[in-house]
C-alpha cells in the first residue's frame, strides 16, 4: 500500500516531530510553571465534577 520511501519518510517524520515537541516543552518547562500555577487543581475539580455527572445519570437509569 506505502512504498518504502514514504514509510521512511513517515518514520522520520514522526520522530523528529516527537523530538521538536519535546524540545520545545524542556525549553517553556520553567515559563509554564511559573505562569500555570493553579491549572491541575482546575482539572482535578473538572474531573471530580465529571465524575459526578456520570454518577448522578447512572443513579437516575434504574
Amino acid at each position: 500500500m506505502f512504498s518504502t520511501g514514504q514509510m521512511i519518510f513517515a518514520g522520520l517524520f514522526a520522530i523528529s516531530f516527537i523530538a521538536i515537541i519535546a524540545f520545545s516543552y524542556l525549553k517553556d518547562k520553567k515559563m509554564h510553571a511559573k505562569n500555570y500555577k493553579g491549572v491541575k487543581w482546575v482539572a482535578i475539580t473538572f474531573i471530580i465534577f465529571l465524575i459526578f455527572l456520570f454518577c448522578i445519570k447512572f443513579m437516575f437509569k434504574y
